[in-house]
């Protein structure tokens, strides 16, 4: 579009390899400043066309596709002043830092007097952005400790819908329009606006990391095998030892399993940081051993290959519960008896769950929500984060939303036209 081209910024023609959710958009923009971000939004804005914000695309698939598409921008040469995509402020552990930066640049970022800083996120895909995390809300086994992007935020820049430009910046975490702009655009799917620069609090690197790792039998076995748990069975002895992990004065960073449900055996590993890691890690070694059979746990000074890493790609659910409920949360998986793998984060309440990409809509439909019902009951829920585009029209991917009003208005304050990403989040949003 000749409008579009207008503003100066690089225009191409969309090709597959751009498609969101299956839908391709007629046009791809790589705007390099937030001010060619809005130029771009001012124009759709006066032509009425549905823009979906990206990175590296390593999440194009995840949510509901978009009712429309006509303009894609890749943030991918998006920078802070025209030059720059990073700007550290290591004495006050700060970062400032453009959306299309690979979240994984910021893993380890210089500090004073040769000590190491980093934003402690870990991002289970590799090769995402820091907007492409920020949209998604998506975060790692470190969330036990650090919380997720949303926590770890300072500041943002977005541009929104008619072409305004937004900021909350540094430590100065209100906007005009008296939102918290930064915490409002987490997990919002680029339905609200486009997020161009972003501010995060860092932390020093921990000087040492050690995981605990261990086998535990599978929580959907009737019973487990000695310790004094072996009565309550393997359910319980998963819930139990979660919450033994958590309240420990070792203070681990992150509790992770790793599962083929429903019959295979469970691994659990624990990391902790910092000073004296091994030592600290031994109580924990030792807690977990005494409820287990076999070899108990070991320490080691490098994570288990699957740590950090989602269970599957194609299709992909994520489990949300209350973390005294992981025994009964494991339990829903495991009770309809289908082969899924399940990875995450079970003392904060969140796992991701793989079923066979193969399996038929109705087949995939009846399992999530079956498994909805169930966390429902326990206080949770279940997202669809990614399913492939013939299953994906009969599987509800959101469940029961109980904020849906008010994130009904806040989408109608930000977005009126329903031009950025309609129909990508809850309720069609």
């Amino acid at each position: 579009m000749d409008a579009l081209r207008r503003t100066g910024v690089t225009i191409r023609k969309a090709g597959p390899g751009d498609a969101v959710a299956g839908v391709t958009p007629r046009l791809v923009a790589l705007p390099e400043t937030t001010g060619e971000v809005a130029a771009l939004l001012r124009v759709s804005a006066e032509h009425d066309l549905a823009v979906v914000p990206a990175g590296e695309g390593t999440k194009l698939g995840w949510g509901a596709p978009p009712e429309r598409c006509d303009l894609l921008i890749d943030t991918c040469c998006l920078t802070l002043d025209g030059r720059s995509t990073v700007e550290h402020a290591p004495g006050d552990l700060v970062v400032r830092v453009s959306a299309g930066v690979p979240a994984a640049t910021l893993a380890s970022l210089p500090g004073p007097s040769g000590l190491r800083q980093e934003l402690a996120l870990d991002t289970p895909l590799p090769g995402g952005t820091v907007g492409g995390t920020l949209a998604t809300a998506i975060a790692g086994p470190r969330r036990l400790r650090y919380g997720t992007a949303r926590d770890l935020l300072i500041g943002a820049t977005v541009v929104l819908a008619d072409g305004t430009i937004a900021t909350s910046g540094g430590r100065v975490v209100k906007n005009v329009a008296g939102y918290d702009l930064g915490k409002l655009f987490c997990g919002s799917y680029g339905t609200l606006g486009v997020i161009t620069e972003a501010i995060f609090r860092l932390h020093p690197v921990p000087t040492a990391r050690r995981w605990i790792v261990a086998t535990l039998p599978s929580p959907a076995a009737p019973g487990a095998g000695g310790g004094p748990d072996a009565t309550a069975g393997p359910r319980a002895l998963v819930a139990g030892l979660v919450t033994g992990l958590a309240s420990s004065q070792a203070e681990p960073s992150a509790i992770e399993l790793d599962w083929p449900a429903p019959h295979g055996d469970l691994t659990l590993a624990v990391l902790v940081e910092g000073r004296a890691a091994e030592e600290r890690a031994l109580p924990l070694r030792d807690l977990i051993g005494g409820h287990i059979l076999g070899d108990g746990a070991h320490v080691s000074d490098r994570p288990p290959p699957w740590w950090n890493t989602l269970p599957g790609e194609e299709v992909l659910l994520e489990l949300r519960f209350p973390p005294a409920e992981a025994g009964d949360a494991l339990r829903a998986v495991a009770a309809r008896g289908l082969p899924a793998r399940v990875r995450g984060s079970v003392a904060s309440g969140v796992l991701h769950v793989a079923p066979p990409p193969a399996l038929g809509g109705p087949e995939l439909s009846a399992f999530v929500s079956s498994v909805r019902d169930d966390l429902g009951r326990l206080g949770g829920g279940v997202i669809v984060l990614a399913v492939p585009p013939e299953p994906g029209r009969t599987v509800e991917r959101w469940g029961p939303v109980g904020a849906l009003p008010l994130m009904r208005r806040i989408k109608e304050r930000f977005d009126p036209g329903r031009r950025m990403s309609p129909g990508r989040f809850a309720g069609g949003i």
